[in-house]
């Protein structure tokens, strides 16, 4: 087992399994894994600090078994911020008992949550200390045969709407087959945010019934772009 200590803004990190092959189609390494981080952290850091922090951990790569990590690890450094959460998912543990979550924050705790092979980072719409959201988003899901190009028609139609509303969304594709749009928001609830993001999927499902849907319903999503507005509840993450 290949280890490495480096210092990080003052901390101290221990590396590990650094020629493991996380993406095995391109060879891509857990060491390039962590290089790509780095490199990137300026622009990410600013979109996930503050907001309590969900891992999906891929320890033996992409193509075999991944978990979601939604409690910090005990093993965490005591640097790393965590801040409790009360649980409001029916799935949890211990519905209404506090979720300790990690809050990542700078470069040292993004490299040691990529060094536990956490791929993906999934954050909510608000961010400590309270439950604010600070983000309206709409998550764009084409049904096939649509694809992200019947995606991009339905922002472009979406994003008049949300500027008339004193909004400016901006696009970012998912990781998956859709992309989503975001725009930042202030002085409203997780309920208030998903009531509006509700009504505008509604209304484009009016105006465009042959392109957009609103409902989750499978049978009406064939060839349309479902916009999935649900995804504003304080209890998810995107």
């Amino acid at each position: 087992m290949d280890k490495v200590a480096v210092q990080i803004d003052g901390h101290t990190l221990t590396l590990s399994n650094l020629t493991k092959v996380l993406y095995p189609a391109d060879g891509f390494t857990k060491a390039e894994v962590l290089d790509y981080y780095q490199r990137i952290s300026a622009v990410l850091l600013p979109h996930i600090a503050g907001r309590p922090m969900t891992l999906k951990r891929y320890p033996e790569g992409v193509d075999a078994e991944s978990f979601f990590a939604k409690h910090a690890p005990a093993h965490r450094p005591d640097w790393i911020r965590t801040e409790d959460v009360e649980s409001r998912s029916s799935r949890s543990r211990e519905p209404g008992a506090p979720v300790s979550y990690l809050v990542i924050d700078d470069l040292a705790a993004l490299i040691w949550a990529a060094n536990l092979a956490g791929l993906e980072l999934h954050v909510p719409m608000w961010r400590f200390p309270g439950r604010e959201p600070d983000l309206l988003v709409f998550d764009l899901d084409p049904g096939l045969p649509a694809t992200v190009v019947d995606c991009c028609r339905v922002a472009e139609e979406l994003r008049p709407l949300l500027e008339d509303e004193g909004l400016r969304p901006l696009p970012k594709t998912s990781g998956g087959k859709g992309l989503q749009l975001y725009a930042a928001i202030s002085g409203l609830t997780a309920e208030q945010a998903s009531a509006r993001a509700k009504a505008l999927a509604e209304r484009m499902e009016e105006e465009h019934p042959g392109q957009v849907v609103s409902r989750m319903t499978r049978s009406l999503r064939e060839g349309k772009v479902l916009i999935d507005w649900s995804q504003n509840n304080g209890s998810k993450t995107t």
